[in-house]
């Protein structure tokens, strides 16, 4: 594992010019608590993150649905559940809770959503939209999801949307927790990064991901609010992801052989990230708006990102388990 690397450095300092001060100082602390909360606490910050870049979406809806225009939650609701009534559903690290809104719009489907997350602010957001929308079948609960009990066969689905790499320890958390407070035949959900724990990608990814940015022409490679040209990708150090979120990616390599090794497959959806997720940090806003020029670059990252997953595992999965009894 790599302690520290030029692109903490680099991070840091972009990461001063996009969020402020504020935000730096809040990771000195020795509360590891309170440095994830401070992740996630600056609302207004608008992200240069590849998910963000439409053409992106529209790659991972086809992967996982077949189609561009449909994403994983018009799959879940207009197919996979489109005959189920009244469930009951569980979602770990809600954040905003935009999709689980999505999911509660489907009042006949979902008798009762419980949103849980570390962050008061984001679910007050959340509260307010559903609020909004009218709907009373959707609750929202600021708690530390470690210190917490569940009660068994509770829930028909349990549904983690970008949250489950942020948990320790998972083979103990999937099945002494998640197991339990499912039913029996109850559904784990997912939309995930499964990739390297604490970002510590092997030489080859780096080296792919390197190779997808040669392919940006440098006009493109302006970094998010500055000037500066996105080069070269170091990797992350080890010091840096500790304590700019000792949550993340804490225990990821262990999601899929935890799941593989205690619920049944149903459904599984590889679609990679694992050129793009890194080579277009910071730099994707140039690609919100598409030409023909940036049209192809991307058109070409994603073959490269291709030829890649012919050899090596996705970083992200969308997917469905059944609780195996």
């Amino acid at each position: 594992m790599r302690l520290i690397t030029l692109d903490d450095i680099t991070d840091t300092y972009f990461k001063i010019v996009q969020r402020g001060w504020k935000f730096i100082f809040s990771k000195f602390t020795t509360n590891n608590e309170n440095r994830t909360k401070s992740a996630f606490s600056n609302t207004s910050f608008i992200s240069s993150y590849c998910w963000s870049i439409p053409k992106v979406n529209e790659r991972w809806n086809y992967l996982i649905t077949g189609d561009k225009n449909n994403n994983y939650i018009d799959f879940l609701t207009n197919d996979f559940l489109s005959h189920k009534k009244g469930l009951k559903l569980l979602s770990l690290g809600s954040g905003t809770c935009n999709r689980e809104i999505d999911l509660a719009e489907h009042t006949s489907i979902f008798k009762e959503i419980v949103c849980i997350d570390i962050a008061q602010n984001l679910l007050d957001i959340a509260a307010k939209n559903a609020k909004d929308k009218k709907l009373d079948n959707i609750t929202f609960l600021a708690q530390n999801i470690d210190l917490m009990t569940f009660k068994d066969n509770e829930f028909d689905i349990v549904f983690f949307k970008s949250s489950l790499h942020h948990f320790d320890n998972i083979p103990t958390f999937l099945t002494q927790k998640i197991r339990k407070t499912l039913k029996p035949d109850g559904l784990l959900i997912i939309n995930e990064f499964v990739g390297a724990t604490r970002l510590q990608f092997k030489k080859h990814q780096i080296q792919a991901i390197n190779n997808a940015i040669t392919i940006i022409p440098k006009k493109f490679r302006t970094r998010y609010k500055s000037n500066f040209r996105k080069n070269r990708y170091q990797g992350a150090g080890l010091l840096r992801m500790i304590i700019a979120d000792p949550s993340e990616c804490i225990d990821s390599e262990n999601i899929m052989p935890t799941i593989h090794n205690n619920f049944k497959t149903i459904i599984e959806k590889p679609y990679g990230g694992n050129l793009i997720m890194s080579a277009l940090r910071d730099i994707s806003h140039h690609f919100f708006e598409l030409n023909e020029e940036k049209e192809e670059i991307l058109n070409t990252i994603f073959s490269l990102e291709d030829s890649y997953l012919e050899k090596y595992p996705s970083d992200f999965v969308f997917g469905i388990y059944q609780n195996i009894n």
